[in-house]
Formats: structure tokens, C-alpha cells, sequence
């Protein structure tokens, strides 16, 4: 590899890197679940904890704060006993809420779609692996 290819290879993960870990973060398993529950105005945790199925009380823990360092949520201690905590959207979030409404839209809309190419795809390997065993 050359040094100029070298050098663009280099600019380009650095630029790329802050990309990449802010997509990761939300768009993880667990974190478009999150905010699009808490999307709807303020939130507590038993309501996010029921409103995404599957998730463990530690995740949820987990996700949530990361998401509140990454300055999607922000997190409202009321003092009472026992404490409440709500979550909430911040701005910022809110308009990834428009982006990720869309792309639920999306997939919805081509979710058949998406699982004939899959069936079809599979066929295909199929014949192709049949071929290659009877030859």
C-alpha cells in the first residue's frame, strides 16, 4: 500500500470512528426500543422495562445510561419515597425519533419483501450444495 493510501485509509477511520460508535450506540439491540418508548413524554423505568420485551433489568440499566451520557435521555430524580425516576428525550433524540419512525416505517413496509429474497436466497444455496454433492 502506498503512503498516500495509507494516509486516506487512516483519515478516513478516524473521521469514520465517532460515526460508527455513535450509530452503534443507538441503533443497538436494545437502544431504538428505548427511546421509541420513551418517545411519548416522560417515562419510568418499569414502563420502558415492560414496553421492550425481552430486555434484563441490567441491560435496561445499562442502555439507559449510556444513552443518557450520550445526550439522548435525560433522567429526573423526584424526591420522594421511594425515589421516582422518569426518563425523557431530549431535543436531540427527538429528531432521531423522526429518522428511526421512518426506518420502522421501512422496514414494515418491505418485511415480505425482505423474506422472499431470504427464502429465495436459501434455495438457491440449496441447489447449489445438492449440485456440488451429486458431482
Amino acid at each position: 500500500m502506498s503512503r498516500s493510501s495509507a494516509r486516506l485509509a487512516e483519515a478516513m477511520q478516524v473521521e469514520a470512528c465517532p460515526v460508527t460508535e455513535v450509530l452503534d450506540h443507538v441503533a443497538g439491540k436494545w437502544s431504538i426500543g428505548i427511546l421509541i418508548a420513551a418517545a411519548h413524554g416522560p417515562i419510568r423505568f418499569t414502563e420502558i422495562e415492560r414496553a421492550v420485551h425481552g430486555i434484563s433489568r441490567r441491560m435496561l440499566t445499562l442502555n439507559l445510561r449510556r444513552l443518557e451520557r450520550d445526550g439522548l435521555l435525560v433522567r429526573t430524580v423526584y424526591p420522594t419515597v421511594p425515589p421516582r425516576v422518569e426518563y425523557d428525550l431530549t431535543p436531540m433524540a427527538r429528531e432521531l425519533y423522526t429518522s428511526l419512525t421512518g426506518l420502522v416505517d421501512w422496514a414494515e413496509r418491505h418485511r415480505s419483501a425482505i423474506s422472499r429474497a431470504r427464502a429465495a436466497y436459501d434455495a438457491a444455496e440449496e441447489a447449489e450444495e445438492r449440485t456440488a454433492n451429486e458431482v
